[in-house]
This record gives structure tokens, sequence and C-alpha cells, in this order.
């Protein structure tokens, strides 16, 4: 009996994190049959959750808008990290986040005793998160994006480049990141078929598909590094090339996302962009080189007498004996 109580609540905790679960993935996910799982929903329906069950290719399970749920209890140590998050979320670049956010904590600390709601407020006095600069997002349209994120359901929105040139977009939406003061969407661009990385205070019209998608995988550690590596490709003062003795799928798997642009000269050597805002920004990414790989570098000669220099001095440095404190 525990263990249909444990594998029930497990069947729930699935329902509430994506809106429509396949039948089969559900089922794996549990480690039961399809129709222990059958029985499973029957058994929520009659304790008040209303699941609901579609049919065919796009069909699943999923709990409908508005099921009553078991209150949320919350540790000493969660309702701060609760809190705490709220404050910092009014900072975050959303159109009226302020005011939603420090709303949603008012009606947060009512509820929290006495001593824990101190506890809240002496800590998040001393939470001082930068405010982004950038330009205000939607919260309809966040929310909107993150369950599209969620569910894995492809989504069309028109965009506006940096440029001024508009499209229409059709994506698999992966991840939401917010950097460099704004918001991003991380996501495989059907009709470019690559990964993208968009300002998310550039969409309009969005519009759910209600086509479901299988994950793809991300071509970076995450989806922050990615990020990170799309808009350092897009904000550089300075350029160069590098010819690396590595096959471009070495480099690829080698330098992930920092690999964009690089392009196959042979079987076994491959030229590889970088740049930056700064001649020490381009000269930490050939530290990254592996020590055993043979390049050449073709850039300004501003750049190569910098590498020299700087490479003399790491030389010279490197050889000074330790001063003992």
């Amino acid at each position: 009996m525990a263990e249909k109580t444990s594998r029930v609540l497990a069947l729930l905790t699935l329902l509430q994190t994506h809106r429509q679960w396949p039948g089969p993935e559900l089922a794996e996910r549990l480690e039961v049959t399809e129709r222990t799982l059958r029985r499973d929903i029957e058994r929520l329906r009659e304790l008040g959750y209303r699941v609901e069950a579609t049919r065919g290719a796009a069909g699943g399970y999923r709990l409908e808008a508005g099921s009553a749920l078991p209150p949320l209890l919350f540790t000493d140590e969660e309702a701060v990290t609760m809190a705490i998050g709220l404050r910092v979320a009014a900072t975050q670049g959303l159109v009226d986040g302020a005011h939603t956010t420090l709303s949603a904590l008012a009606k947060f600390e009512q509820v929290l005793p006495s001593a824990l709601r101190q506890r809240v407020n002496a800590l998040a006095g001393f939470v001082q998160p930068t405010t982004p600069r950038g330009t205000p997002v939607s919260q309809e349209l966040l929310g909107q994006l993150a369950l599209a994120c969620r569910d894995r359901e492809r989504i069309r929105f028109h965009y506006t480049a940096a440029g001024g040139t508009e499209s229409d977009r059709v994506v698999e939406p992966n991840t939401l990141v917010a950097a460099e003061r704004n918001w991003f969407l991380v996501c495989w661009d059907l009709q470019r078929a690559d990964w993208r990385t968009l300002r998310v205070d550039r969409m309009a019209r969005f519009f759910g598909t209600r086509v479901h998608f299988s994950s793809r995988e991300l071509p970076a550690a995450d989806a922050a590094e990615f990020v990170q590596a799309a808009v350092s490709s897009v904000r550089q003062r300075h350029a160069a090339s590098v010819i690396l003795d590595m096959p471009l799928d070495a480099v690829q798997a080698y330098f992930g996302p920092w690999a964009r642009g690089a392009t196959a000269l042979s079987d076994r050597r491959t030229e590889w962009p970088i740049g930056g805002d700064s001649y020490e920004v381009m000269m930490s990414a050939l530290l990254w080189i592996p020590a055993d790989v043979a390049y050449t570098i073709s850039g300004s000669d501003e750049f190569l007498a910098f590498v020299r220099t700087a490479n003399e001095q790491l030389a010279r440095a490197a050889e000074r004996p330790l001063v003992q404190g």
C-alpha cells in the first residue's frame, strides 16, 4: 500500500511539472506499465484531482487548471529562500515587476510566523541585486515562454533583430536566461536548422502551436554558457583568427559554443575566429587551446605585438623564484 501511495504522489508531482505528458513517457518515468498508469490516474481522480486524457499522437495526460492541490509546506530555509527570491525578482527587468513581486512578497510574508518574518526581513535588507538597464519585458510573455520551455511546445512569434530586420520565427524553446541586463530565449530555430539566442524584448505576437517536440542536446554545458558565448561574439571591438592543427569536429567538441564560426581548412586543420572588447580577452581565448595542439595566429600588427609581449612577460614571471612572505 505504501508503495502504491508513493507512486501516486510521484505521478502527481510529474503532472504538476508539465502541462501535458505522453502516456508512455509517464509510464517509463514511473517504471510501471501503461495499464498500471491508467489505474493510478483513476486513483488521482477519485481523490479529487481533475486529470484530463487526450488520444492521438499528440495526446497524453494533463492536470487541469484549477485542480485543488495540497497546501504548500515550507521549511524555514525554504521560506527564506522564497522571500529573498521574490525581492531579487523585483529588479529583474519585468514590466511592472517591482509592484507585482513586492505585492506577492507582502502576501507571502503575512502567512509566515513572526520570528521567521523577522529573519526574512533582516536578511533581505542586505540583498542588493543590480537592476538591469535593459528594455523591460512583459511578465505575460515571459510566463508564456517559460511554460513553452517546460512543456516542450513549439512556438511562433514576430522578431525584430538588432539591425531592424523583421521576421516570423518558429522555434523549439529550450531555456530562458537573464544575462547582460536582458532576457534571452535559447531555442532551436526550425527555419534555420540551428540554435539561436533571441532577445525576449524584441518578440511580439506570441503564438503557442500546441505541437510538442523531443528535447535536443544543447551544444554547451548549460544555457547560460551558450548565451554568454553568443553575446560575446556580437560585442567585439577586435578580431583575429587562429589556425589550429585540429579537425573541425574536435574543435567544436572541445570549445563548445565558443567554436561558433570555426571552419574546416582541411581534414586536420581548422580556422577559428576569436574576438573581444580588448586584447586581454582575446589572449585569454588562446590560453584555452590544448598544450599539445600547434597553431598560428593571424591578426592586426597591434594584436600580434600584444601577444608577443604578453608571452615574454609570462615567461619571465614563471622563471622568477617564489617570494616567501
